[in-house]
């Protein structure tokens, strides 16, 4: 019996609009050990008839192996940092791409001394208190989410890469959401994950490149397939009761943004309604023309603050 996924591919082929190539889509995953990355990595791996085996850019040996154990062959796993244009350009010298997926993010690490802190007030019955987060040097928002897709927008013009889809967040018009105060340190500087996440994308959308920019509610790791999902813009969605999806839906959704014209030139707020309720999606390019309003970069949260006030030579 086929696979769900290969299923899922097929009904969505006779319903998108594909883009003329004479070949197979050649794809680049950045970010591609991380658990959307690779779940992106393994959607494009099982459509040999529409995709040309992936390349998966990672940073760590960890993310090598996770990459490696998801079935990469040593020649699609590539190293390098992201957040200056030559080494992602060195990287992939000689490696002919169409589309760059980018899903690569700032990951917060728990501060261990932060739990201790909230079970001595447990036991000392004191009410209040959350885990503190920071960002690891080398891997702040500002450096990989902001200067880092700079950096990825600069590589993809020098190695002409028309076409990019942004794996980014929703909550980016709004400065005091609770994710941004993660990691931010007492000078200010820090954290603001989502403020410098829509810097980012304000100048994918200005760089003349074919764009989609994803902004995913809450990440659920279940299987996808299963939901309906909803688009929006301007984080209207975050009104909602319900508001996360898969993370396995969200990198369907990437490689349906390579194959559907309706996801060309925009950028889009995306969740998945309850499981239950309503049918799973299917039909892509319907999804995308369920919503036909521009995403409003004018609406401005406002500038992060920088810890690199002359930034970074991408």
């Amino acid at each position: 019996a086929m696979r769900p996924s290969l299923v899922l591919s097929a009904v969505c082929i006779a319903v998108c609009t594909l883009t003329a190539h004479a070949a197979p889509l050649r794809v680049c995953v950045t970010g591609a050990g991380g658990r959307t990355g690779v779940l992106c990595f393994k959607k494009l791996s099982e459509r040999s008839s529409l995709f040309a085996p992936p390349i998966g850019l990672v940073k760590s040996d960890k993310a090598a192996k996770t990459l490696r154990n998801a079935g990469a062959k040593d020649l699609q796993v590539v190293r390098s940092d992201v957040r200056t244009s030559a080494a992602i350009v060195s990287a992939l010298a000689g490696k002919p791409i169409d589309a760059l997926v980018i899903c690569t993010s700032a990951v917060p690490k728990i501060k261990k001394l932060s739990i201790l802190k909230l079970l001595l007030g447990k036991l000392l019955r004191r009410k209040g208190g959350r885990p503190e987060f920071k960002f690891p040097r080398f891997g702040t928002p500002e450096e990989v989410d902001y200067y880092g897709l700079l950096a990825q927008i600069e590589a993809a013009k020098q190695l002409n890469i028309p076409r990019v889809v942004l794996v980014s967040s929703m909550g980016g018009t709004d400065k005091d959401n609770f994710l941004n105060t993660i990691g931010v340190k007492t000078d200010g500087t820090g954290g603001q994950i989502l403020m410098w996440k829509r810097k980012g994308e304000n100048a994918l959308v200005e760089s003349g490149l074919d764009y989609t920019i994803i902004h995913p509610g809450g990440l659920l790791d279940e299987s996808g397939g299963k939901r309906r999902l909803v688009l929006g813009v301007d984080d209207e969605l975050l009104k909602r009761e319900v508001r996360n999806i898969p993370r396995e839906d969200v990198a369907e959704v990437c490689v349906q943004s390579l194959l559907c014209d309706g996801a060309r030139m925009r950028a889009f707020d995306i969740i998945a309604d309850p499981a239950g309720e309503g049918e799973a999606t299917t039909d892509f390019e319907g999804l995308f023309a369920s919503e036909t309003r521009s995403y409003d970069y004018g609406k401005d949260p406002g500038e992060p603050m920088a810890a690199l006030p002359y930034g970074i030579d991408i």
